[in-house]
């Protein structure tokens, strides 16, 4: 394995590029610990305490978002304005025929997602300041200042989106994943000093710390099971001769996921759950409001219940509106595939939505244990410094394994044995 690993510097372009993911993260962590002006850093540390949304966020600013740094809102922002766009293909024609329109209509879509994601950078940053402000956080208040917060803040939403692509180019990974990566990482040795302390101090005893470590490593695996885990449909291609030459007649196969929605379904189910616990900090004066809080607040059980039904919905939701089985079924049949024993067009069609309804049912469910696991070991270890939620391991076993993938891609087109080979 050690040998493995001294392969990938052998390979000038493969070590320029991991050198360069470096840097650029480093970047990253440097802009994270950069606070605006005029923060009291005691009122927000309380505000965080309570949890809610914001430590939601802050998961994917790398917490920026505690700091009230640069960096505050992180590459959330984009990620709403790309989920807006994958919607609105799914919706519009126009957009739908533009996204099928090759490089050239690809590189439309990621223009209108930039500007979305400025637009919703700087929407955010008005309503972050102007809540932050009412809650005591700011200290400096005034036009002013309120302006230079929007602007700083969505300023630095764009320069990560720029980060992020300068990484997808020139670096290994998705650029995006990777600065989220990044910031889930950060936050690890803080969490295991802090329950270190706990252990060392009596707090937690050795037999819960073992359960918890055990947990967790059959959780990594089982999210590298199902990340890696798919139904290949056999697809044959018949042959074709143009002029003299003969095309097809080679057999390969539809690859469906068992995961195919990714994090998005959590993301969604937390964002609606989040939902009562805003309101209720907005309407504080508000009995009702503040008791229908109480009723949702995490860790309870109608929260954990309601949170996995969510995920299983929104798991079928997004899975429907990202995979077309009609415009897989006219590709096939258009490149003269199709499935064995299965006629070409609607009952392709069928059986390939079939499949993919039955295979989306285990990777749901296991999405919402997933999520809701966090919730389950706090209360049987009681160990609450040590957290690991289902969005964040998802999001590190995923990266992780997209980059093992290019690095593999990199070394075998040079001759070298990869990481994942005998």
């Amino acid at each position: 394995m050690f040998e493995k690993f001294l392969n990938v510097f052998k390979i000038p372009d493969l070590k320029k590029r991991i050198l360069f993911v470096l840097g650029m993260v480093l970047v990253f962590r440097i802009g994270v610990h950069i606070p605006l002006p005029g923060v009291n850093a005691k009122a927000l540390a309380d505000l965080f305490s309570q949890g809610g949304l914001l430590n939601f966020v802050d998961l994917f600013a790398g917490g920026a978002l505690r700091r009230f740094s640069i960096f505050a809102m992180g590459i959330m922002p984009y990620i709403n304005a790309s989920i807006i766009m994958q919607l609105l293909i799914a919706v519009i024609p126009a957009l739908e025929k533009l996204s099928k329109e090759g490089d050239e209509g690809r590189e439309k879509i990621t223009a209108y997602i930039r500007y979305g994601t400025i637009v919703v950078g700087a929407l955010q940053a008005i309503g972050l300041t102007f809540w932050l402000e009412n809650m005591g956080v700011l200290m400096v208040t005034g036009p002013l200042m309120r302006l230079m917060n929007v602007i700083t803040l969505t300023a630095g939403t764009t320069f990560l989106m720029w980060l992020g692509e300068q990484i997808t180019d020139f670096g290994i990974g998705n650029g995006i994943s990777v600065i989220i990566f990044a910031g889930i990482v950060a936050r690890l040795p803080s969490s295991i000093v802090a329950t270190s302390k706990l252990v060392v101090a009596g707090e937690v005893n050795i037999f819960s710390l073992v359960v918890l470590i055990v947990i967790s490593i059959a959780a990594i695996a089982g999210v590298i099971l199902v990340e890696l885990g798919e139904r290949r449909i056999p697809v044959q291609y018949a042959k074709r001769v143009v002029g003299r030459r003969v095309y097809g007649g080679q057999a390969t196969y539809l690859p469906l996921r068992v995961n195919q929605a990714g994090v998005i379904p959590i993301i969604f189910a937390i964002a609606v759950l989040m939902l009562p616990g805003t309101l209720a900090q907005f309407f504080q004066s508000s009995s009702s409001m503040q008791a229908f809080n109480r009723i949702f607040s995490p860790g309870s059980f109608l929260y954990s219940t309601t949170y996995a039904l969510l995920i299983i919905f929104f798991t079928y939701f997004y899975t429907a509106i990202s995979f077309n089985p009609k415009n897989v079924a006219e590709n096939m049949q258009k490149y003269g595939g199709f499935i064995p024993g299965i006629r070409a067009g609607r009952p392709t069609v069928n059986y390939i939505e079939r499949i993919l309804s039955r295979i989306t049912l285990p990777g749901a469910i296991f999405l919402a244990i997933i999520a809701i696991l966090p919730t389950i070991l706090m209360k049987l270890t009681g160990i609450t410094t040590f957290y690991l939620g289902g969005t964040s391991l998802l999001i590190m076993v995923g990266v992780a394994l997209e980059t093992i993938r290019q690095i593999e891609a990199h070394l075998s087109m040079r001759h070298y044995e990869g990481f994942l080979k005998g």
